[in-house]
């Protein structure tokens, strides 16, 4: 069984965000449990498993992702990384369409090489903010929003800039919330900035104490800053160490994100283990 190891939304190797990719052969996927102890070994905020489906399928691959500890619906930059394994190795090429938990998810790589994964806009809903949540986080909260079954997050808007980059949660507090995570954000500092708002994702219900670029989150924050800065694209900027950039284009009930990604590590599975 082969893994690589890719780093999406960047365009340089040890950014962006690694995601574990799986390239199966045709037929079901193998048990649950082995594909959970496998990314667990992995290690990575998610690996994705996907095997290619028969022509008259309604998408060209099924596509599954898990964090060390659980299986997720929806995962962005996994997503990324499937879709840029597949057009490097001349597996598919222009768009390739994903059965997932969260339906068919479409992938288009354009001649650079970056690559647009078209999801579901999260729908927000406004939540009521309290004190456990600020004290979760260490942090002021100005508005929270629930994101809906497939992302399943908080989406939460701080200060400033500078709040979200030097957040310290409570990560034990964090994790005893009702949601899969929560994501932070808020506006750039600088109008000049190559990006429009910042961005941090923390997950530690689910194995993912901070991740590093979390695409599913960004069908969030497009709606939310659409409304606020009055575009429908944008470029955010997700300030974990590693950071990544994530080109969003709100299209009503889908969200467009785009970015790159690169081949760190190719490697196989010993057979049996």
């Amino acid at each position: 069984m082969r893994i690589r190891i890719v780093d999406a939304f960047t365009d340089r190797p040890f950014a962006g965000n690694p995601a574990g990719v799986v390239l199966l052969d045709s037929g079901p996927f193998p048990a649950d449990d082995r594909l959970q102890r496998i990314a667990a070994e992995v290690n990575l905020s998610e690996t994705a498993f996907a095997h290619p489906l028969p022509e008259d399928a309604e998408a060209d691959w099924a596509l599954r992702w898990f964090t060390p500890a659980t299986e997720v619906n929806l995962c962005g930059h996994a997503t990324l990384a499937t879709a840029h394994v597949l057009h490097t190795t001349g597996a598919a090429a222009g768009t390739v369409r994903f059965a997932s938990r969260s339906g068919v998810l479409a992938a288009t790589t354009a001649a650079d090489g970056s690559i647009t994964l078209d999801f579901p806009t999260a729908p927000l809903t406004e939540v009521a903010v309290d004190d456990e949540l600020g004290a979760a986080l260490g942090a002021e909260v100005f508005s929270a929003h629930d994101t809906g079954e497939n992302v399943g997050d908080l989406l939460v808007e701080l200060a400033d800039e500078k709040t979200v980059r030097t957040l310290t949660p409570d990560l034990a507090a964090v994790a005893r919330l009702p949601h899969r995570g929560v994501i932070v954000t808020a506006r750039a500092a600088e109008e000049d900035a190559p990006y429009d708002f910042v961005s941090r994702f923390f997950g530690p219900a689910v194995g993912i104490d901070e991740d590093p670029v979390t695409g599913s989150a960004h069908t969030a924050l497009a709606p939310l800053w659409s409304a606020r800065l009055g575009r429908e694209t944008l470029t955010g900027l997700q300030a974990s160490a590693r950071t990544g950039l994530v080109r969003t284009t709100l299209r009503g009930e889908r969200t467009l994100l785009t970015g790159t990604a690169v081949t760190v590590i190719d490697g196989e599975l010993l057979t049996g283990a």
